[in-house]
């Protein structure tokens, strides 16, 4: 029972830190081996208009690339494959030994010596342009259509791909796959939604998102975004964000007693005070306003293989949201993984051993 104990205490310590890194805060850790031919660079586009009509005279594209391009007859780069962060995150996140080990290591469904790996980093992310930089809230209003039509940039303009053998994403990222998969049907193959569901946000997924925003937009001394020093209030809201992303379960465990929890919470407040851009975050969770593939889906033609997890509070199966839009692409298939002891949620996106060979499936 010891030997037990010991090993779910070192489970959950790993938790935590899994939670607090996805929650867009940067931990302290020795980074992993490079992949083969790790790279990174920046595409700059000039005078990039926004669908709100706004626009940006040079827009600032930062990306990860991994593996080596391997060519047809004609020059056409055959094995790419581009994968999407989630909404705190940034294309470095896909190079965490959970999701790099299982994924890219030898073997693996997208071994790095086989494919041509590609991680760009959203608008509003890493080392993307973003209000932080100087613009504040005169940055313009992005969403996902947006980040979407930045990333094709990247693919097409920066890295000279036509075509994709697999768009994967997960969580937000995931919700530019079905994006990816409308606008630009003929440029993959396969689409691999993780985590997300091919709908327009509402009910407690839209209300959890916008009370970030108006404790952010409430906090005194945000100043419309005008602050010389990072507003202090609305951090003590963003653990929302970790509560829905966990499993219940899995928080139960994490915080058994009264004392635990309120050690819990503290923790990430403190973590969140030391990393995040209010600004930053606002337009993070305010992205999301364009989002609704759902008329539109009939127009994908790529093959669709979508990965859902069942305890997943911000996608809940029990909706039935996937049973009525997956029949709308023709041969698209929806695996909901059970929930056990190994699963954490809408966290379990980033435990690439329990869905890797889904990929592997989908590819083939």
């Amino acid at each position: 029972m010891r030997t037990m104990g010991g090993e779910r205490r070192g489970k959950l310590a790993i938790l935590v830190g899994a939670l607090l890194l996805w929650g867009g805060v940067a931990l302290a850790q020795n980074a992993p081996p490079p992949l083969p031919n790790q790279q990174e660079g920046n595409h700059v586009v000039r005078n990039f208009r926004f669908q709100g009509g706004e626009t940006l005279p040079e827009l600032k594209l930062h990306y990860t690339t991994a593996g080596t391009p391997v060519r047809d007859s004609g020059g056409r780069i055959t094995n790419a494959v581009l994968l999407l962060h989630g909404t705190t995150g940034t294309g470095k996140n896909f190079l965490a030994p959970n999701l790099a080990g299982p994924l890219f290591g030898p073997g693996g469904p997208l071994d790095a010596t086989k494919f041509f790996l590609i991680m760009p980093d959203g608008i509003g992310r890493g080392g993307s342009s973003k209000p932080s930089d100087g613009l504040r809230t005169k940055f313009p209003r992005y969403g996902y259509v947006d980040v979407v039509e930045a990333q094709h940039a990247v693919v097409q303009e920066a890295l000279g791909v036509e075509h994709l053998r697999l768009v994967l994403g997960t969580s937000m990222g995931g919700m530019q796959a079905w994006i990816w998969g409308e606008r630009y049907p003929d440029m993959m193959d396969a689409l691999m939604p993780i985590a997300s569901q091919p709908v327009e946000i509402s009910g407690r997924n839209m209300m959890w998102r916008r009370l970030i925003i108006e404790a952010i937009r409430t906090d005194p001394e945000w100043n419309n975004g005008n602050y010389e020093k990072q507003p202090s209030r609305f951090v003590a809201v963003l653990p929302v964000f970790n509560f829905m992303v966990e499993s219940p379960v899995r928080l139960q465990e994490m915080a058994p007693t009264r004392e635990k929890a309120n050690q819990l919470y503290d923790q990430w407040v403190q973590n969140y005070r030391k990393s995040v851009d209010a600004n930053d975050f606002l337009y993070w969770f305010d992205s999301s306003y364009d989002y609704n593939p759902s008329p539109d889906l009939g127009k994908i033609t790529a093959r669709v293989l979508a990965v859902n997890f069942a305890d997943d509070e911000l996608n809940p199966p029990e909706l039935g949201v996937m049973e009525r839009e997956i029949g709308r692409i023709k041969g698209a298939r929806v695996v909901t993984l059970p929930a056990s002891n190994l699963t954490h949620g809408h966290q379990t996106l980033a435990q690439a051993a329990l869905w890797k060979d889904y990929v592997t499936e989908l590819l083939r």
